[in-house]
């Protein structure tokens, strides 16, 4: 086998071989010697740079991202408590009476059979959805009837589920601002 390297021009070579086995073996050499001439991929240190702007980029959006999660599990809460309102005010022009405590937020979903049972009972309940819904942190709501502030309360305790609580962690209830 012979091996030749032929100047051609600004100082490069271009490689003249007898065979196929030689010109793996020179594709090797330049494989090592200049990646560049391996393939395509990415080198270390490409991965490397990629990796530490995805790391800047998350350590700068991710806090953001939480504190919006947590906004939204009130926001959500919010519209649950006035989806009961609604439905308990359309319970109240039926029948005439709020469901009392005991009967609770289930009445909204399937007639009450204790206490004052409701004479107009719509078909279907109060609800569109046939299940009585948890509070976004995935506890029941708390309803009362009569209740302190009005004919009724609706209250989740906040992420925290403890009464009290600043923040997130606030109570919610139907007569909140």
């Amino acid at each position: 086998m012979t091996v030749s390297y032929k100047k051609i021009q600004n100082s490069r070579f271009k490689i003249q071989d007898s065979g196929p086995e030689e010109s793996a073996i020179l594709n090797l050499e330049f494989s090592i010697l200049n990646p560049r001439k391996a393939g395509p991929g990415f080198t270390f240190i490409e991965v490397m740079v990629v990796m530490i702007i995805i790391a800047l980029l998350a350590a700068l959006i991710a806090p953001r991202l939480i504190g919006r999660l947590d906004e939204a599990k009130v926001t959500e809460a919010r519209i649950q408590i006035k989806n009961f309102e609604t439905a308990l005010r359309l319970f109240k022009a039926d029948n005439g009476f709020y469901p009392s405590t005991e009967q609770g937020l289930e009445a909204l979903i399937t007639q009450p059979s204790t206490g004052q049972v409701p004479e107009h009972y719509r078909p279907g309940g109060y609800l569109e959805k046939k299940g009585l819904p948890k509070d976004p942190w995935g506890r029941e709501y708390i309803y009362i009837s009569p209740g302190t502030q009005g004919d009724y309360d609706i209250v989740t305790y906040g992420a925290d589920g403890q009464p009290g609580g600043e923040k997130y962690d606030a109570d919610i209830s139907n007569y909140d601002d």
